[in-house]
């Protein structure tokens, strides 16, 4: 008795495909057609020719072999299941793809069936390559899975990138953000713009060419304090010119004893092509800052090391944080060169601009702060620095690790003098205002040693020496005193938030209280600008930039109308003595102002 070799399962399906007038690629993935008749099989053939075609080749070649669609009642939040060789698809999704009109195949409901059919395909490639894709440590890097700053192998952070998602359901795990995403890497025309980075991974891992018309720049909403604004700023990576770790030098304050990190980016002015004289344009300078952002209550050092604030990326302005820094705080800043390549300064601003628009993460004092985060964006944003041991919980930690590695350079701080005439160091005000104390208490004698002990007396005190200044001892008391009224402005600030968005708010301070909740939850946006762009994912576009960039003004706009006013009905619950100290330091600047006006008047006739 002859005996015939039975046909491989592949072969079968592969001949009648030949036999339906089917292409072999699209029957990659038979049909279990029991408990279907006739048209529902039919618009199932329809859905797998449909939908195989648009995979990557390597993708449709490394499937499984003898993967079966089979249709099937899943639970209501479930539209696709893989269990062994079978793919499972909700049963409601093929009435779905019945009542789809074929000349409008592109249309929300054809795409939900699709994706749905794409995301199991995603897990069959996945899991038949040992996890080829979801095991990868660069794309977990690109996903969110960042890594942890103590070297313990393997041990990866909970995925904070939760803004501008497609859908969150690709943050449960990396098996399903691969699947999510590759939805989107199929059938999103727009996934090589919004997330140009994931896309150019899997383009590389499919062997695909990559062809992607997308808006100019990379987004970011600017804060600019000085002015009270804020706008969208779309930057060009081919007008950095350089990338600078900035540190902000440590005081004695608990939170900021050991400094703190930032990046600033060295951008060229238009006009000028990439070079060293951009490191002179400093009114296009940037500088990319993770902030524990505190929009309620004054910052705690207990809510710090349990994570309760917000870590959010800002882009600010350079001039912004030189004041900050150097005329508050009286800090100094070091901006040390590290050795990118152009490619290296492309990818690094691009992972900065998906952390802007995606990354809501949490502050920890010692495991996740500016320092961690800082590196992370390093690690992540520039693949060749990944391996090297620049890991630290401290900005000096940090910034001695970079210049061991050979990336940070510190030689332009050496000698200070260039330093800081060429903007490589920002000396804090505190010796400016010794100086320009030092003439005032030449002119008046005054009895007082320092600046700081002079701004320690109580502005009435401050204010019987104003009268008799010259003209160059009023000059130097007027900056002075707005330095003083920063300070104290600050101060109240600070004061308001701590009093009064507690739980104990006094009744009759409920309405100005009220009021305050209303205009700090006005300005959330500047820390999470995604805010502005409930739809959508990743990267905004032109069509959202342009409807991000006037939601922005409109907010500011009202917040300008509003500051004024609440204000006024915020002061009169300030303590009496910090209302009367800020009172009269504003009288004090107008005093010195008005005498520096007369006395130049005077020397000009």
């Amino acid at each position: 008795m002859f005996l015939r070799r039975p046909w491989s399962r592949r072969v079968r399906v592969a001949l009648a495909c030949l036999l339906l007038g089917h292409a072999i690629p699209a029957c990659a993935l038979s049909v279990d057609a029991s408990g279907l008749d006739e048209e529902q099989v039919s618009a199932t053939r329809t859905l797998v020719d449909d939908v195989l075609p648009r995979l990557p080749r390597v993708w449709r070649d490394g499937l499984p072999p003898d993967l079966v669609l089979h249709w099937t009642d899943l639970p209501h939040d479930v539209q696709g299941r893989r269990v062994g060789r079978q793919i499972l698809l909700d049963r409601a999704l093929l009435a779905e793809w019945q009542a789809v009109d074929p000349s409008a195949v592109a249309g929300t409901r054809a795409l939900a069936v699709r994706k749905a059919l794409v995301h199991e395909l995603a897990h069959a490639y996945d899991r038949a390559h040992g996890n080829v894709l979801s095991g990868d440590a660069r794309l977990r890097d690109l996903a969110g899975w960042q890594r942890s700053v103590f070297r313990v192998a393997g041990r990866r952070s909970r995925n904070d990138f939760s803004t501008r998602s497609p859908d969150r359901y690709e943050l449960a795990r990396p098996s399903e953000f691969v699947a999510v995403n590759l939805e989107h890497y199929v059938l999103d025309a727009d996934y090589a713009c919004r997330r140009p980075a994931l896309h150019r991974h899997f383009a590389a891992h499919f062997h695909e060419p990559i062809a992607a018309e997308c808006a100019p720049g990379l987004p970011f909403l600017e804060a600019d304090a000085a002015r009270g604004d804020a706008s969208l700023l779309a930057l060009d990576p081919a007008r950095v010119y350089q990338v600078d770790y900035l540190l902000a030098e440590g005081n004695t304050q608990a939170m900021s004893r050991w400094g703190h990190s930032m990046l600033r980016l060295v951008v060229c002015a238009p006009g000028r092509p990439p070079g060293p004289d951009c490191r002179l344009d400093l009114a296009h300078h940037r500088v990319l800052s993770f902030r524990a952002f505190v929009g309620d209550v004054q910052i705690s050092g207990w809510r710090g090391l349990t994570g309760s604030y917000p870590s959010r990326l800002f882009l600010l302005p350079l001039d912004q944080v030189i004041e900050e820094y150097t005329k508050v705080e009286l800090r100094g800043l070091q901006s040390v060169p590290l050795q990118l390549q152009r490619e290296d300064i492309a990818s690094l601003l691009e992972r900065a601009a998906q952390l802007h628009w995606s990354y809501d993460g949490r502050y920890y004092f010692i495991s996740n702060n500016c320092a961690v985060e800082t590196w992370k964006l390093l690690h992540d944003g520039v693949p060749r620095l990944a391996g090297a041991p620049l890991a630290s919980i401290t900005p000096t930690g940090l910034l001695r690790n970079l210049e061991q590695a050979g990336i940070a350079d510190r030689s332009p701080l050496v000698d200070a003098d260039e330093a800081r005439r060429l903007g490589y160091y920002f000396e804090p005000m505190s010796a400016r205002y010794d100086a320009l104390f030092e003439v005032a208490r030449v002119a008046l004698a005054l009895p007082q040693r320092d600046a700081q002990a002079w701004l320690a007396l109580p502005p009435g005190t401050r204010a019987t020496w104003l009268a008799h200044a010259d003209l160059k001892a009023s000059a130097a008391l007027l900056v002075l005193e707005n330095a003083a009224l920063r300070r104290q402005q600050l101060l109240l600030r600070d004061e308001l938030k701590r009093r009064y968005l507690g739980r104990d708010v006094p009744e009759e301070a409920a309405n100005a209280v009220q009021a305050l909740r209303a205009w700090l939850g006005d300005t959330s946006f500047v820390s999470r600008p995604a805010e502005l762009a409930p739809e959508g994912y990743g990267l905004p576009q032109s069509g959202e930039r342009e409807r991000i960039a006037a939601d922005a003004q409109a907010r500011v706009v009202r917040l300008r109308q509003d500051d004024a006013a609440l204000r006024a009905s915020l002061e009169c619950w300030l303590p009496r003595d910090q209302r009367d100290a800020l009172r009269g330091i504003q009288a004090n600047v107008d005093a010195i102002g008005a005498r520096l006006r007369a006395l130049a008047a005077a020397g000009a006739s």
